[in-house]
């Protein structure tokens, strides 16, 4: 990099980034704590820890922006180990976290489009449409995203990853990193963790060769332990719904964890749920809950549907109904315990091995099983997603299971996380509302 490159991305990135970000988190640290239109007649006001996040994640995206001046860029799925690459110094992007942005801006449908006229069927994963289109079309709500010089697809979540990272490395014509791992159905073998272990032993050099340095274990040691901290502590905010009201809700666990998908490995992101825990506690300590008149709770399982967060919430709300589980943001930090700094690589190898996705039916549905007892839940809405087959199938089994072998009322809402085209609103809200009137009967 040059010296003027160098120049240029702290000027534009640590100076004039930085201030203007923290200016903008004053102004809206500064404003009402609710915004216009919101419902504080049935919802706690947003968390204040809630423009934290809005910077962090600006952030982010400017830091990739100017990303070429400084460093390489490594695109990777959610599921990858990206310890290791953040060792190496790599601007990591996360294509599944800008979709979702895309997601909550509402720009899908005119992102994907550009996928679908290139040929790209509907029936794909919209993230991976969403993807393809910006890639094409150059449209992002984040201004520009950066060209990558590396690509990590781990198939821990499904095998969609492995044609969508082809497609990029074939369009950017830059190598990609693939993480084969074994499907578990009750917990990994030895074989299975050593078998995954080396892949990222034999990644290691071609992401040396990217990055134009060596790994330094020292260094992957520390973001393996700042990872596992971050884990840990998004974890400790997840476990707080445990109390009555809850302090939060699974739309403010939505809201709040890209750090924790997008961040891992980042002192701001330890820093960033520590202050979120304590404000949550603040909340326990003041008898706040984050539904006004709180009466009955529930687990949703699923991605969120993205362009509808807010519908949904108040809707809810409106009924005394709290959302205070999710699998999906429990998914982030049940794994912490795997984590282990001083053996990075096997501990990775063991922790990416056991995303909730891929693991066997039985082991979600005893997953909810549980979560209904922690957190002593009413009922469960299982989002049966158009686009993401591996967390949507055997949810009828699992709705039906629930219902008749524990007791726990379950509707199956059928959607799309990201595309709106595949949410029929008065259906959802019909099929919720008659939901909600038999868990009142």
């Amino acid at each position: 990099m040059s010296i003027g490159g160098l120049l240029r991305y702290h000027w534009n990135v640590n100076l004039l980034g930085r201030a203007g970000l923290r200016w903008q988190r004053w102004l809206a640290e500064r404003r009402p704590t609710a915004p216009p239109g919101w419902k504080t007649e049935v919802l706690a006001p947003p968390l204040k820890i809630s423009p934290r996040a809005r910077e962090l994640i600006f952030r982010h995206y400017l830091e990739g922006r100017y990303a070429h001046l400084h460093r390489k860029v490594a695109w990777v799925t959610s599921g990858a180990p990206v310890e290791l690459l953040r060792a190496l110094d790599f601007y990591v992007l996360y294509p599944e976290n800008h979709a979702a942005l895309c997601g909550t801006a509402r720009l899908v449908v005119d992102i994907a489009t550009e996928a679908e006229k290139a040929g790209y069927s509907r029936d794909i994963c919209s993230y991976a449409r969403t993807d393809i289109g910006a890639v094409l079309s150059g449209k992002t709500p984040v201004g520009k995203l950066p060209r990558p010089d590396l690509l990590m697809a781990c198939t821990n979540i499904c095998q969609t990853v492995l044609f969508w990272y082809r497609v990029l490395a074939h369009h950017f014509d830059v190598p990609l990193i693939l993480i084969d791992t074994p499907f578990v159905y009750t917990e990994a073998s030895d074989h299975a963790v050593e078998y995954v272990k080396r892949q990222l032993e034999a990644a290691i050099p071609l992401a040396e060769k990217v990055a134009s340095r060596s790994l330094d274990e020292r260094k992957l040691r520390e973001i393996t332990r700042l990872s596992k901290m971050a884990s840990e502590l998004w974890m400790e905010v997840l476990e707080r719904a445990v109390h009555r009201p809850a302090p939060i809700s699974v739309f403010d666990q939505f809201i709040h964890m890209a750090p924790i998908v997008e961040m891992r490995g980042d002192a701001s992101t330890v820093d960033f749920y520590a202050a979120m825990l304590r404000e949550v506690d603040e909340r326990i300590a003041r008898g706040i809950g984050a539904v006004r008149n709180e009466r009955k709770r529930l687990l949703w399982d699923n991605l969120p549907i993205w362009y509808r967060l807010r519908y949904l919430a108040e809707f809810l709300a409106e009924r005394g109904v709290a959302l205070v589980a999710s699998t999906y943001t429990n998914a982030w930090g049940e794994l912490a315990p795997m984590m282990d700094p001083e053996r990075p690589l096997e501990s990775a190898a063991r922790t990416y091995l056991h995303p909730i996705l891929n693991r066997g039916a039985g082991h979600k549905l005893a997953t909810m099983r549980q979560m209904v007892e922690k957190y002593q839940l009413d009922g469960a809405i299982l989002h049966s997603d158009r686009s993401c087959k591996p967390y949507s199938i055997g949810q009828m089994d699992q709705r039906d299971r629930l219902i008749r072998e524990h007791g726990v009322p379950a509707l199956l809402l059928e959607a799309d996380h990201n595309d709106p085209r595949a949410f029929a609103e008065e259906q959802v809200a019909n099929r919720l509302a008659a939901f909600l009137e038999m868990l009142e009967g």
